[in-house]
């Protein structure tokens, strides 16, 4: 049986999460919580960018190595936008503002605690996805804890 590798932070993915905030928001839910998640889909849509153009520009013998686009610059440029609309639209509170940090440094966590598990394994998942579960994980314990502190 052949198996196809599978892209974790995928679009379907993504707009599940894009569309769980607005219900939840719509719902009440604290804004500071709902700005962790934002944050994070911020961060899963800049991961999956950046693994998208590498694909592509790495068998493109035309542009140089230089060339390559690093998944942190898309996650800060996405993480900065954010915070301008949010200020633009008047609202950018300090929980938001919180929030989104929060958000996208847990991420990052989450994707270097995926990757030193990883090498510890010579590059190979411990569990079926992986890279998808660890990121929720992270997200999940810190809007729990930040549910409990408000």
């Amino acid at each position: 049986m052949l198996f196809h590798s599978v892209y974790a932070s995928c679009p379907v993915c993504v707009i599940t999460v894009g569309g769980g905030l607005l219900i939840a928001k719509k719902l009440g839910i604290d804004d500071l919580l709902v700005s962790i998640w934002i944050s994070g889909l911020n961060t899963a849509l800049a991961f999956w960018i950046a693994s998208t153009i590498k694909k592509k520009i790495v068998n493109n013998p035309y542009l140089p190595a230089e060339a390559l686009v690093k998944a942190g610059l898309w996650s800060f440029g996405f993480y900065f936008l954010t915070i301008v609309y949010l200020w633009y639209s008047k609202q950018l509170v300090n929980k938001v503002f919180l929030g989104l940090t929060v958000g996208l440094v847990v991420f990052f966590l989450a994707m270097l605690t995926d990757k030193a598990l990883r090498q510890k394994k010579n590059g190979k998942a411990l569990f079926y996805y992986q890279k998808v579960v660890i990121p929720i994980i992270y997200l999940l314990v810190v809007t729990i804890t930040f549910k409990l502190m408000l």
